[in-house]
Protein backbone atom coordinates (compact mmCIF):
# COMPACT_ATOMS: atom_id res chain seq x y z
CA UNK A 1 0.00 0.00 0.00
CA UNK A 2 1.30 3.45 -0.96
CA UNK A 3 0.77 5.88 1.88
CA UNK A 4 0.66 9.57 1.04
CA UNK A 5 -1.72 12.12 2.43
CA UNK A 6 -4.41 12.81 -0.19
CA UNK A 7 -4.06 16.25 -1.74
CA UNK A 8 -7.18 18.30 -2.35
CA UNK A 9 -5.60 20.15 -5.28
CA UNK A 10 -5.33 16.84 -7.15
CA UNK A 11 -8.85 15.78 -6.16
CA UNK A 12 -7.50 12.65 -4.48
CA UNK A 13 -9.94 10.24 -2.85
CA UNK A 14 -8.32 6.81 -2.58
CA UNK A 15 -10.29 3.62 -3.15
CA UNK A 16 -9.91 1.41 -0.07
CA UNK A 17 -12.62 -1.24 -0.54
CA UNK A 18 -11.37 -4.33 -2.38
CA UNK A 19 -14.91 -5.56 -3.06
CA UNK A 20 -15.64 -2.42 -5.10
CA UNK A 21 -12.25 -2.74 -6.78
CA UNK A 22 -13.05 -6.33 -7.81
CA UNK A 23 -16.46 -5.19 -9.10
CA UNK A 24 -14.78 -2.53 -11.26
CA UNK A 25 -12.18 -5.00 -12.54
CA UNK A 26 -14.96 -7.44 -13.41
CA UNK A 27 -16.70 -4.72 -15.44
CA UNK A 28 -13.48 -3.81 -17.26
CA UNK A 29 -12.56 -7.46 -17.91
CA UNK A 30 -8.93 -6.76 -18.92
CA UNK A 31 -7.31 -9.08 -21.45
CA UNK A 32 -3.64 -9.96 -21.64
CA UNK A 33 -3.02 -8.04 -24.89
CA UNK A 34 -5.14 -4.95 -24.08
CA UNK A 35 -3.43 -1.55 -24.20
CA UNK A 36 -4.72 -0.02 -20.95
CA UNK A 37 -4.09 3.45 -19.53
CA UNK A 38 -5.08 4.23 -15.95
CA UNK A 39 -5.65 7.84 -14.95
CA UNK A 40 -4.49 8.73 -11.43
CA UNK A 41 -3.70 5.36 -9.83
CA UNK A 42 -3.49 6.90 -6.35
CA UNK A 43 -2.49 4.13 -3.95
CA UNK A 44 -2.70 1.51 -6.68
CA UNK A 45 -6.00 -0.14 -5.74
CA UNK A 46 -6.96 -0.78 -9.37
CA UNK A 47 -3.36 -0.95 -10.56
CA UNK A 48 -2.62 -4.00 -8.41
CA UNK A 49 -5.31 -6.09 -10.12
CA UNK A 50 -4.94 -4.79 -13.69
CA UNK A 51 -1.15 -5.22 -13.66
CA UNK A 52 -1.66 -8.95 -13.17
CA UNK A 53 -4.08 -9.24 -16.10
CA UNK A 54 -2.44 -7.35 -18.97
CA UNK A 55 1.05 -6.93 -20.43
CA UNK A 56 0.51 -3.44 -21.87
CA UNK A 57 -0.34 -1.24 -18.92
CA UNK A 58 0.44 2.45 -18.44
CA UNK A 59 -0.44 4.56 -15.41
CA UNK A 60 -0.48 8.35 -15.53
CA UNK A 61 0.11 9.98 -12.15
CA UNK A 62 0.52 13.73 -11.67
CA UNK A 63 1.59 13.45 -7.99
CA UNK A 64 5.41 13.26 -7.91
CA UNK A 65 5.34 11.91 -4.34
CA UNK A 66 3.96 8.59 -5.56
CA UNK A 67 6.24 7.80 -8.49
CA UNK A 68 9.10 6.06 -6.71
CA UNK A 69 6.80 3.84 -4.64
CA UNK A 70 4.65 3.02 -7.68
CA UNK A 71 7.79 2.00 -9.56
CA UNK A 72 8.83 -0.33 -6.74
CA UNK A 73 5.34 -1.79 -6.32
CA UNK A 74 4.65 -2.27 -10.04
CA UNK A 75 7.98 -2.76 -11.85
CA UNK A 76 6.32 -4.15 -14.98
CA UNK A 77 4.02 -1.15 -15.44
CA UNK A 78 4.90 1.89 -17.54
CA UNK A 79 4.60 4.95 -15.28
CA UNK A 80 4.22 8.51 -16.55
CA UNK A 81 4.53 11.42 -14.12
CA UNK A 82 2.39 13.90 -16.01
CA UNK A 83 -1.01 15.54 -16.22
CA UNK A 84 -3.24 13.17 -18.21
CA UNK A 85 -4.73 16.14 -20.04
CA UNK A 86 -1.28 16.85 -21.53
CA UNK A 87 -0.47 13.28 -22.54
CA UNK A 88 -0.39 12.51 -26.27
CA UNK A 89 -2.50 9.36 -26.48
CA UNK A 90 -1.33 8.66 -30.03
CA UNK A 91 1.98 7.49 -28.55
CA UNK A 92 0.15 4.45 -27.15
CA UNK A 93 -1.79 3.60 -30.29
CA UNK A 94 -0.19 0.84 -32.34
CA UNK A 95 -3.26 -0.14 -34.35
CA UNK A 96 -5.23 -1.62 -31.49
CA UNK A 97 -7.57 0.84 -29.73
CA UNK A 98 -6.65 1.96 -26.22
CA UNK A 99 -8.71 1.25 -23.10
CA UNK A 100 -8.97 3.99 -20.46
CA UNK A 101 -9.73 3.37 -16.79
CA UNK A 102 -9.65 5.50 -13.67
CA UNK A 103 -11.07 6.84 -10.47
CA UNK A 104 -10.76 10.34 -11.86
CA UNK A 105 -10.69 13.69 -10.00
CA UNK A 106 -14.23 15.00 -9.98
CA UNK A 107 -13.12 18.55 -10.79
CA UNK A 108 -11.50 17.27 -14.00
CA UNK A 109 -14.30 14.99 -15.19
CA UNK A 110 -15.41 17.18 -18.11
CA UNK A 111 -11.89 17.87 -19.49
CA UNK A 112 -10.96 14.19 -19.24
CA UNK A 113 -14.13 13.07 -21.01
CA UNK A 114 -13.76 15.69 -23.74
CA UNK A 115 -10.14 14.61 -24.26
CA UNK A 116 -11.45 11.06 -24.66
CA UNK A 117 -14.03 12.27 -27.18
CA UNK A 118 -11.33 14.10 -29.15
CA UNK A 119 -9.35 10.84 -29.28
CA UNK A 120 -12.33 8.55 -29.76
CA UNK A 121 -10.98 7.03 -32.97
CA UNK A 122 -8.06 5.45 -31.09
CA UNK A 123 -9.95 4.57 -27.88
CA UNK A 124 -12.01 1.39 -27.57
CA UNK A 125 -13.67 2.14 -24.23
CA UNK A 126 -13.38 3.99 -20.93
CA UNK A 127 -14.44 2.86 -17.46
CA UNK A 128 -14.55 5.89 -15.20
CA UNK A 129 -15.49 6.54 -11.59
CA UNK A 130 -17.30 9.89 -11.56
CA UNK A 131 -19.59 11.84 -9.27
CA UNK A 132 -23.06 10.27 -9.20
CA UNK A 133 -24.79 13.47 -10.34
CA UNK A 134 -22.41 13.70 -13.30
CA UNK A 135 -23.10 10.05 -14.16
CA UNK A 136 -26.80 10.89 -14.35
CA UNK A 137 -26.03 13.75 -16.75
CA UNK A 138 -23.86 11.47 -18.87
CA UNK A 139 -26.56 8.82 -19.23
CA UNK A 140 -29.68 11.03 -19.35
CA UNK A 141 -32.30 10.45 -22.02
CA UNK A 142 -34.23 12.91 -24.17
CA UNK A 143 -36.75 14.92 -22.14
CA UNK A 144 -35.12 14.24 -18.75
CA UNK A 145 -33.95 17.21 -16.68
CA UNK A 146 -30.32 16.03 -16.81
CA UNK A 147 -30.36 15.73 -20.62
CA UNK A 148 -27.98 18.27 -22.11
CA UNK A 149 -24.77 18.79 -24.07
CA UNK A 150 -22.93 16.08 -22.15
CA UNK A 151 -25.50 13.37 -22.83
CA UNK A 152 -25.96 14.25 -26.51
CA UNK A 153 -22.25 14.30 -27.29
CA UNK A 154 -21.51 11.13 -25.33
CA UNK A 155 -24.35 9.29 -27.08
CA UNK A 156 -23.13 10.58 -30.45
CA UNK A 157 -19.55 9.43 -29.94
CA UNK A 158 -20.12 6.38 -27.75
CA UNK A 159 -22.48 3.89 -26.19
CA UNK A 160 -22.91 5.09 -22.60
CA UNK A 161 -23.78 2.73 -19.77
CA UNK A 162 -24.37 3.46 -16.08
CA UNK A 163 -22.83 0.45 -14.32
CA UNK A 164 -23.33 0.96 -10.58
CA UNK A 165 -23.55 3.52 -7.80
CA UNK A 166 -20.72 3.74 -5.25
CA UNK A 167 -20.93 4.79 -1.60
CA UNK A 168 -18.60 7.46 -0.12
CA UNK A 169 -17.61 4.85 2.48
CA UNK A 170 -15.28 3.04 0.05
CA UNK A 171 -12.92 6.04 -0.21
CA UNK A 172 -10.35 7.75 1.95
CA UNK A 173 -11.02 10.53 2.61
CA UNK A 174 -14.78 10.11 2.21
CA UNK A 175 -16.19 12.46 -0.42
CA UNK A 176 -19.39 14.32 0.45
CA UNK A 177 -21.20 12.83 -2.53
CA UNK A 178 -21.98 9.42 -4.00
CA UNK A 179 -20.04 8.20 -7.02
CA UNK A 180 -20.79 5.91 -9.95
CA UNK A 181 -18.90 3.84 -12.48
CA UNK A 182 -19.75 4.57 -16.11
CA UNK A 183 -18.70 2.74 -19.27
CA UNK A 184 -18.15 4.56 -22.56
CA UNK A 185 -17.72 2.32 -25.61
CA UNK A 186 -16.61 4.58 -28.43
CA UNK A 187 -18.03 4.40 -31.93
CA UNK A 188 -15.76 4.50 -34.95
CA UNK A 189 -18.10 5.14 -37.83
CA UNK A 190 -18.46 7.46 -40.79
CA UNK A 191 -20.06 10.78 -39.86
CA UNK A 192 -22.57 12.87 -41.80
CA UNK A 193 -20.80 16.04 -40.64
CA UNK A 194 -17.37 16.53 -39.10
CA UNK A 195 -17.06 16.11 -35.35
CA UNK A 196 -16.16 19.71 -34.46
CA UNK A 197 -19.13 21.08 -36.41
CA UNK A 198 -21.54 18.68 -34.70
CA UNK A 199 -20.20 19.74 -31.29
CA UNK A 200 -20.70 23.41 -32.25
CA UNK A 201 -24.33 22.74 -33.23
CA UNK A 202 -25.12 20.94 -29.97
CA UNK A 203 -23.49 23.66 -27.85
CA UNK A 204 -25.36 26.37 -29.76
CA UNK A 205 -28.69 24.53 -29.45
CA UNK A 206 -28.33 24.34 -25.66
CA UNK A 207 -26.89 27.86 -25.42
CA UNK A 208 -30.22 29.29 -24.24
CA UNK A 209 -31.82 26.22 -22.74
CA UNK A 210 -35.20 27.77 -21.98
CA UNK A 211 -35.56 29.23 -25.48
CA UNK A 212 -36.56 27.59 -28.72
CA UNK A 213 -33.96 26.11 -31.01
CA UNK A 214 -34.43 28.99 -33.43
CA UNK A 215 -33.72 31.58 -30.75
CA UNK A 216 -30.75 29.66 -29.38
CA UNK A 217 -29.20 29.17 -32.81
CA UNK A 218 -29.84 32.82 -33.70
CA UNK A 219 -27.79 33.87 -30.65
CA UNK A 220 -24.81 31.74 -31.69
CA UNK A 221 -22.30 31.32 -34.51
CA UNK A 222 -25.31 30.44 -36.68
CA UNK A 223 -26.75 33.96 -36.40
CA UNK A 224 -26.61 34.52 -40.17
CA UNK A 225 -28.50 31.35 -41.10
CA UNK A 226 -31.91 31.26 -42.76
CA UNK A 227 -33.88 28.44 -41.15
CA UNK A 228 -36.74 28.08 -43.63
CA UNK A 229 -36.40 24.42 -44.59
CA UNK A 230 -35.04 22.87 -41.42
CA UNK A 231 -35.84 19.14 -41.11
CA UNK A 232 -36.26 19.71 -37.36
CA UNK A 233 -39.04 21.89 -35.95
CA UNK A 234 -37.11 24.88 -34.56
CA UNK A 235 -39.98 25.90 -32.27
CA UNK A 236 -38.92 22.97 -30.06
CA UNK A 237 -36.29 23.15 -27.31
CA UNK A 238 -32.95 21.39 -27.46
CA UNK A 239 -33.75 18.91 -24.68
CA UNK A 240 -36.61 17.46 -26.79
CA UNK A 241 -34.34 16.33 -29.63
CA UNK A 242 -32.92 12.85 -30.05
CA UNK A 243 -29.31 12.39 -31.10
CA UNK A 244 -30.53 11.44 -34.60
CA UNK A 245 -32.45 14.71 -34.81
CA UNK A 246 -29.32 16.62 -33.79
CA UNK A 247 -27.51 14.84 -36.64
CA UNK A 248 -30.26 15.93 -39.06
CA UNK A 249 -30.04 19.50 -37.78
CA UNK A 250 -26.25 19.57 -38.05
CA UNK A 251 -26.36 18.22 -41.59
CA UNK A 252 -28.90 20.89 -42.57
CA UNK A 253 -26.88 23.71 -40.99
CA UNK A 254 -23.69 22.48 -42.64
CA UNK A 255 -25.35 22.69 -46.05
CA UNK A 256 -27.29 25.92 -45.57
CA UNK A 257 -25.25 28.20 -43.31
CA UNK A 258 -22.03 30.13 -43.28
CA UNK A 259 -21.40 29.99 -39.56
CA UNK A 260 -19.07 32.49 -37.96
CA UNK A 261 -15.93 30.94 -36.56
CA UNK A 262 -15.97 30.47 -32.80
Amino acid sequence: MINNKPLKRFGQNYLIDKNIVRKIISAIAPKIDDEIIEIGPGNGALTEFVSELTDNFTIVEIDKRKIETLQKSFPNVRIINEDFLKVDLNKFYSGKPIRIIGNIPYNLTSPIIFKSIENHRIIYDAHLMVQYEVAKRMTAKKGEKDYGIFAVLLNYFSEVEFLFKVSPNVFYPKPKVFSAVVRLKFKNEKRVVDDSFFISVVKAAFGNRRKTLKNSLSNSIFVNCVFGNSPVDLSRRAESLTVDEFIQLASYLKSNCNAKSE
